[in-house]
């Protein structure tokens, strides 16, 4: 039942192996297959660093260290990981009568690992652990639309949705980092007697575990198994400008002049989608948009960086879509009209996930876009979105969606970053509405998708922003002031407008953007003319008031350039997330590990938004071990206390670490 190959500890009984071996410092990589070989992907996961390990072999059971943390398996299979302190991280759950004389013998005949057999090979997969203290914290697990910091008690979908990113790390209050290494489409539940994964197709069962004594060795380790971001450049540490959508060339630039105009800070503004002929052309539409060199030039000579839309829709009348379906570059369904969407168009995407589709894209971008001086991309629709979300209906060239479709804007990512190296670019950043485990290599900066203009979405924002960096996800934004709806003469929504841009100026990136009312008339007929724009969305389009107060906060973003250069160099290097819930900073405070509408932009200025209408008043948690000055006067209060400040309407509470 057990061996030792190399480093690997395996055990085998009937058709089953279970594979155990070390994955970098103090981690452990756990496969198993009911095929007749384990497959050989690697997933999310890179080569791992060398370690030195002890695998130790007896009667009745085998165990296998690699630094910090231990796996011991019985001679029944079942598997049970430690770290040094001898405290287990993670148990098997099942209740079986295999051995009658176990402590958790039972007649329920539930497997830890139970692989259901699908017609024509693959397996159903769900995989069960103890919960082992109803009271662990649990964090990360991507970007899902809800305002939990705290994951336990949870059930998530694994699978992408417009504002839905899964990103399957876990971490745990209990000292340990959870990969579930798997692209299926599932769920997984962190229940209070039981966690599972589900894999609703697939031929393994595949996760990675590490041991850390604080969250900060638990990220940072898992940045080693699956990548690091670039260094941000420079244009990434402003303020970047964006509406739905500028439907000319001579409307961007004139927002563009405004802003030199008027002296304030930009970096970077966006063109958003629609400006092609056709879903699937990878080009400006000429009617629209006749001299893209002069005006590449022009913003490039006012310091300001473009960003333009790529969507990985094919319309069937686009120039591109027959050469794509001859060459097999396109999903394909498995049953009914080969039709995935039909938002301005009857459309099907392409499919990163094969290499040459990759290189067909990037080949028109880089002739439509790069070469004109574009160096930052707008990948929007990463999911990618369907009309409906019948994730069995789709096919991709690595296989059938409901068993490899997680990884698609990971290789949409990769599309772009593998084309923009290629070409020579040093410091890639480009936009993404999705990501799966190990996008941040690619250069994936992740925006929270089409979310409402409501209070109620910005408070999940908060939430998924701080849990994707627990994911691994250091580079992440909003939509300042959401995406749906929302009138820049409504005094209601400007105040909403206006906490949301005093919040995103210490997120990683401070994007403005939003689909405002109400709709403006169509530009034109031809073309993506089509698609109708959004009302105005600059910082001067909410009024005097809004106006002055945004000014101060761009002031305040750019006064910030070096201290976000900073993070953004940590990011790279470490992994570290550049916002950061406060357990994350202040790991020995137990106070900080229940705050969840606070966090730590880097380690030195604490935030509190201002997340409900009407507040003028908020009372902040000052982690204990630090002084904390109010970053609005010269007040100084000593850390372990909750103190009342005042929130007027043109002050968010920020606090200095002393």
């Amino acid at each position: 039942m057990f061996s030792q190959e190399g480093n690997r500890l395996i055990f085998s009984y009937d058709a089953e192996q279970l594979w155990v071996e070390p994955w970098g410092h103090n981690a452990l990589r756990v496969r198993a297959t009911m095929m007749s070989s384990m497959p050989a992907e690697d997933w999310a996961l890179l080569p791992p660093a060398q370690t030195t390990v002890e695998i130790h072999i007896e009667d009745e059971t085998a165990s296998l260290t690699n630094g910090n943390i231990e796996a011991v398996i019985t001679k029944r299979g079942k598997l049970t990981i430690w770290d040094y302190h001898r405290k287990r991280l993670l148990e098997e759950f099942a209740r079986h009568r295999r051995d009658v004389t176990a402590p958790k013998a039972s007649a329920l005949e539930i497997e830890a690992r139970e692989f259901k057999p699908i017609n024509g090979g693959d397996y159903q997969l769900i995989a069960r652990f103890e919960s082992l203290d109803p009271k662990e914290k649990i964090y990360g697990m991507g970007q899902y639309q809800q305002p939990y910091l705290d994951i336990k008690g949870t059930q998530l979908e694994l699978a992408h949705r417009n504002s839905q990113a899964s990103i399957p790390f876990a971490v745990s209050s209990r000292g340990y980092g959870f990969l579930w290494n798997n692209p299926s489409i599932g769920k997984a539940i962190f229940g209070k007697n039981v966690h599972s994964y589900e894999a609703l197709s697939t031929k393994s069962l595949d996760y990675w575990i590490v041991a850390g004594d604080t969250p900060a060795q638990i990220v940072e380790a898992y940045a080693e198994a699956t990548g690091k971001v670039p260094m941000m450049p420079e244009y990434g540490l402003g303020f970047w400008q964006c509406k739905l959508r500028y439907q000319t060339q001579e409307e961007l630039l004139e927002v563009a002049r405004e802003y030199k105009k008027r002296e304030l800070p930009i970096d970077l503004i966006v063109i958003d989608f629609f400006h092609w002929p056709k879903q699937g052309d990878w080009c400006f539409d000429e009617t629209y948009w006749p001299d893209p060199d002069a005006m590449v030039k022009e913003l490039q000579d006012m310091n300001i960086e473009l960003m333009v839309s790529i969507w990985p829709q094919v319309d069937r009348k686009s120039e591109n879509f027959e050469e794509m379906v001859e060459k097999g570059y396109l999903i394909r369904t498995e049953r009914g009209v080969r039709i995935a969407m039909t938002f301005q168009g009857n459309t099907v995407h392409f499919d990163p996930t094969n290499s040459g589709a990759r290189q067909y894209v990037w080949s028109k971008a880089k002739t439509n876009y790069y070469d004109k001086g574009i160096r930052v991309f707008w990948l929007d629709e990463a999911e990618p979105e369907y009309r409906h979300y019948d994730f069995d209906n789709y096919r991709y060239h690595a296989g059938p969606n409901v068993a490899i479709g997680n990884i698609y804007p990971l290789e949409y990512a990769r599309t772009f970053y593998e084309g923009q190296s290629l070409a020579g670019q040093k410091q890639i950043v480009n936009l993404l509405r999705c990501a799966w485990a190990g996008s941040q290599k690619y250069g994936a900066l992740v925006w929270s998708g089409d979310i409402a203009s409501s209070w109620s979405s910005f408070r999940n924002q908060l939430a998924a922003g701080l849990n994707m960096g627990m994911s691994g996800m250091p580079w992440w934004t909003t939509d300042i002031g959401g995406f749906h709806g929302g009138d820049p003469r409504d005094e209601k929504f400007r105040e909403l407008f206006v906490r949301w841009f005093q919040w995103g100026t210490f997120c990683p990136v401070m994007r403005l953007h939003g689909d405002r009312e109400p709709r403006q008339p169509r530009h034109g007929t031809t073309g993506g003319a089509g698609c109708r724009s959004g009302a105005p969305n600059e910082v001067w389009s909410y009024g005097e008031e809004v106006y002055e107060i945004c000014k101060t906060y761009l002031g305040i973003r750019e006064g910030l350039r070096e201290y976000t250069r900073g993070l953004m160099k940590e990011a790279h290097e470490k992994g570290t997330p550049v916002i950061r819930a406060l357990f994350y900073v202040f790991p020995e405070d137990e106070k900080c590990w229940e705050i969840e509408e606070q966090y730590m932009y880097g380690d030195k200025y604490l935030v509190a938004p201002v997340l409900e209408a009407g507040k003028n008043n908020l009372r902040v948690y000052l982690p204990r071990g630090s002084q904390w000055k109010d970053y609005w006067s010269e007040k100084v209060w000593d850390g372990g206390q909750t103190v009342e400040v005042k929130s007027p309407l043109e002050r968010m509470p920020v606090f200095v670490r002393q």
